[in-house]
């Protein structure tokens, strides 16, 4: 299948979450969340200072810190130019910042995909202006839930609902670079396409969702503990989550989705006429998770491990979502061109 131009501006939109996606999940890993304490500037300014010497409290709202201390149930009386300073973090600082920055290039690609559906709506193709429109909404959605996660002091629920609509947008994106075209890509089955693959690939969706959804709350319990046990080691934090009863399940939770994996991997042989790249990158993005989660699980909380779980769960469901596309429909075999696109 040969993409189109409106396709690879999709393509383009979904690379710019996926980056997002990525280093937002290095400022969890690093607890930089708070790295610029006030939004949209940072410490007051457009670019933020490098050392605490740079910073201009004239430019500051204390009020506004003071009133963010206090959600975090310290006293605002606290909140001095003296105490900002001492507390300052150069490298939190420009992890934020960073994160910020990589947001602008999702605004832009976004709001050029809006633009370029105007013309896919002319061509009577409804529905891809449609996930357009939802997809930019999505982002000015996320983008005041990401004011909110600053101004709440890292609240959990918002947190995890920050992320979760950063994945849908990722999977709506999928959807419409997918639909963008005449003859949407299809999965090539042997004979009829088998209602029990189907099934199978769905329930392996929806487990790697719930997966996902105990996964970001055990991250709440992770952000909970850098912030509690500041000297303790990250490889003692597994005895404090191993009280959670939601951490116990999300572990023992991914031999389930391992298991179905295989199984998703085993049907597709038998029933497509030639298994591709995106069944195997499927289960190999669930091996690489459980190699992960084995690390997190038995090493410690490792950094890298919480930025490559965090980034490639994202990957995991947009390719399964995407392969799920190529499987609906009723039709019993594909073209030579819709084959080329395995």
């Amino acid at each position: 299948m040969i993409w189109n131009r409106f396709q690879r501006i999709a393509l383009l939109a979904f690379i710019t979450v996926e980056v997002l996606i990525f280093v937002g999940a290095i400022v969890r890993a690093t607890g930089s969340g708070l790295g610029c304490p006030d939004w949209p500037f940072c410490y007051g300014c457009l670019v933020p200072p490098t050392s605490a010497e740079g910073i201009d409290f004239d430019r500051i709202d204390l009020e506004k810190f003071r009133a963010k201390a206090a959600r975090f149930g310290r006293d605002p009386a606290s909140i001095t130019p003296e105490t900002l300073k001492a507390e300052f973090d150069p490298v939190a600082t420009w992890v934020e910042y960073l994160n910020r920055l990589t947001s602008l290039p999702v605004g832009l690609s976004m709001t050029i995909l809006l633009a370029a559906s105007w013309r896919q709506f002319r061509r009577r193709r409804a529905r891809v202006f449609w996930a357009s429109l939802a997809a930019f909404a999505l982002v000015l959605l996320n983008a005041w839930l990401g004011a909110r996660v600053v101004f709440s002091g890292l609240k959990p629920g918002i947190i995890t609902l920050h992320m979760a609509l950063a994945i849908l947008l990722q999977c709506v994106l999928v959807y419409t670079a997918w639909r963008a075209n005449d003859h949407p890509w299809r999965l090539n089955w042997k004979a009829a396409p088998q209602d029990s693959l189907r099934l199978l690939a769905w329930a392996l969706f929806a487990l790697i969702v719930m997966e996902g959804v105990m996964g970001s709350q055990v991250r709440e319990l992770t952000d909970h503990l850098a912030h509690s046990h500041v000297d303790q080691s990250r490889s003692e934090w597994v005895r404090e989550l191993e009280q959670s009863w939601v951490y116990l399940v999300h572990r023992s939770f991914s031999w389930l989705i391992l298991i179905a994996g295989i199984a998703f991997l085993k049907m597709s042989r038998s029933a497509l006429a030639r298994v591709g790249w995106l069944e195997g990158s499927v289960l190999c993005l669930i091996l690489s998770q459980m190699v992960l989660g084995i690390v997190l699980a038995h090493v410690g909380i490792v950094g890298i491990a919480q930025v490559l779980h965090i980034g490639l769960s994202s990957l995991l469901v947009s390719g399964l979502f995407l392969w799920l596309l190529g499987a609906s429909g009723n039709a019993t075999s594909v073209s030579g061109e819709s084959s080329t696109a395995r």
